[in-house]
């Protein structure tokens, strides 16, 4: 912090859960400007800050979607070049309130009841609609390369390409159903790439933030829509066993066409093209099978690694274990087109 502020006092220092590929803490910090929690994203030291651990670049969209009606995020309050790789970046950010929880996921000791997580869904399919009604030249980021629907197919099967035979095995016929039917790439916007609910702080039904900006591009927007809508009924598994408070969280959860429907009326409201609208709309089922390739594709990499440990993460070796059924739902959303 004193190479922002050279009197700042750092205290109640923690290390927070989020995003992997940077360090993520909360703080409160004393200086001239009076006492606040602040949370800090800071790449990794010895590692050049490119990419997914460009944290400036994570800092330079909250900066931009700040005072987005229908669309919150956490106000940036400082930020700091560093000298990488050795003194990396960082920048500081507004601590909000709430809780982030993923109901087909998630565990905790308090779950938000079945009609508060309901609520929460039909509240992240309208932000998006905010979101993406404007156009990324709109929103400050249009000489931004456009990622290509193939492109992002392909980057989840290069991933797969590095793990273990033995790990995810047929993963190769899921990418082949999946490349002989690549849809055409449509009017381009800004995408979180991993917008869900575990990525939104809400306090009761309310939406407060939506947090974790690491991976955000400019692509096709159904990747954000269908990854929402996986998320419904997600296949992956990282507990065996959860509590009955947070099985019944998703009890109530709504339709995909009811997020669809919620995300179409918040567009219409705001006067978006009904040409984009409908683009939007057609052709999810392959874009929600991407995403169930995509997540097999991660867990399988992670735990690639992770199974060389001598004490392996028990969540993660669950995950591995659930991973022919997140195949399967890939190929079985394939066979309702």
């Amino acid at each position: 912090m004193r190479r922002v502020s050279a009197h700042a006092e750092v205290t109640e220092l923690g290390q927070l859960e989020g995003g992997v590929s940077s360090l993520t803490y909360s703080c409160l910090v004393a200086d001239s400007l009076g006492e606040r929690q602040v949370v800090l994203k800071i790449a990794p030291p010895g590692l050049a800050p490119v990419h997914h651990r460009d944290v400036l670049r994570q800092a330079r969209v909250l900066r931009l979607l700040a005072g987005l009606p229908g669309f919150p995020v956490p106000g940036v309050v400082f930020e700091d070049g560093g000298d990488p790789p050795d003194v990396p970046p960082m920048f500081g950010m507004e601590l909000r309130a709430g809780d982030a929880y993923e109901p087909g996921l998630d565990m905790s000791a308090n779950p938000p009841a079945p009609d508060v997580a309901a609520e929460r869904m039909l509240a992240a399919a309208r932000a998006l609609g905010v979101l993406q009604t404007r156009t990324p030249d709109e929103l400050g980021v249009g000489e931004e390369p456009v990622s290509a629907v193939q492109d992002e197919l392909d980057r989840w099967e290069r991933l797969f390409s590095t793990v273990d035979a033995d790990i995810a095995p047929g993963h190769q016929d899921l990418y082949r159903r999946l490349s002989e039917r690549v849809p055409r790439g449509i009017e381009p916007r800004m995408l979180h790439g991993d917008y869900r609910l575990a990525n939104m702080l809400f306090v009761g039904r309310d939406l407060e933030a939506v947090i974790d900006w690491e991976i955000w591009s400019v692509g096709d927007p159904r990747f954000d829509l269908a990854w929402l809508l996986m998320h419904l009924n997600p296949r992956h598994v990282f507990h065996e066993d959860r509590s009955d408070a947070d099985v019944a969280a998703c009890s109530a959860l709504p339709s995909a066409q009811a997020i669809i429907d919620e995300y179409v009326s918040t567009r219409r409201g705001l006067g978006a093209d009904e040409g984009h609208i409908e683009a939007v709309t057609t052709g999810l089922e392959w874009f929600v099978g991407v995403g169930f390739y995509k997540v097999a594709s991660t867990i399988a990499a992670i735990y690639k690694r992770e199974r060389k440990l001598p004490q392996p993460t028990p969540k993660l070796e669950v995950a591995a274990r659930h991973l022919p059924g997140v195949l399967e739902a890939g190929h079985s959303v394939l066979d309702t087109v």
